[in-house]
């Protein structure tokens, strides 16, 4: 992909990932936040949180099955609003919730499991935040920061419990997320067989390819049931 041709897609990506934000601020700003606010707030911030981690996690897909280069310059970007979303979620939760009242968060954290996941999902992510730079994937190598980075979906499934578990049962859009995800970690578990196969393959075929070496160049020919000496 040509260096401008990236940019544009990044802004598009950054006007995008942001449009939210302001939808919010505007009904803030016109006092459109329904009877309960903070439960408006609440679940709007959690809402695009889940669906900007869904769309990261989307993006190695998108290149398996159709050989796309842009969804890689969009991954890291998209995780990051993800991060940044959750942690205005968790900010709602913890300052206009809660009071900055640490015991009763204690407690929701132990009682509540919904809220036992959402606080694993948001540790999670913070690792994944803090090594999202090129320093970082110099320091930690290319593959010690592609295995740390595999927690991105341990991280959706946390996501999509946490909306599970909260989410009244006569609402089915936890359950499309949840479709979402499977769907992904399905593709990503196909290609990863796939690749586990052809590994184990080549692997087998090595002895075979090196008895028929060793005996092309030994005196004596090739041993019984060993194949003929290639010229």
């Amino acid at each position: 992909m040509a260096r401008r041709s990236r940019v544009a897609l990044k802004v598009a990506a950054w006007a995008v990932c942001l449009a939210p934000l302001a939808v919010l601020l505007y009904h803030a700003g016109t006092r459109d936040l329904g009877a309960n606010p903070i439960s408006f707030v609440t679940n709007w911030l959690g809402d695009w949180t889940l669906r900007l981690l869904l769309a990261s996690l989307a993006m190695t897909p998108l290149r398996l099955l159709f050989g796309l280069s842009w969804p890689l310059a969009l991954r890291r970007l998209l995780g990051l609003f993800a991060f940044a979303y959750a942690t205005l979620h968790f900010s709602v939760w913890l300052v206009l919730d809660h009071f900055f009242d640490w015991r009763e968060m204690g407690a929701d954290i132990v009682k509540r499991p919904y809220v036992t996941v959402g606080m694993t999902a948001l540790a999670l992510m913070l690792p994944l935040a803090a090594t999202s730079t090129t320093a970082a994937i110099r320091k930690l190598g290319g593959r010690n920061w592609q295995r740390l980075h595999r927690l991105a979906y341990a991280i959706g499934v946390a996501g999509v419990l946490h909306y599970l578990w909260l989410a009244k049962k006569a609402n089915p859009t936890p359950y499309y997320y949840a479709a979402v995800l499977v769907l992904l970690l399905a593709i990503r578990a196909g290609n990863w067989g796939r690749r586990r196969v052809a590994r184990l393959g080549s692997t087998a075929t090595l002895p075979a390819v090196s008895r028929n070496r060793l005996g092309a160049l030994s005196p004596s020919g090739p041993r019984p049931g060993e194949g003929p000496r290639t010229a």
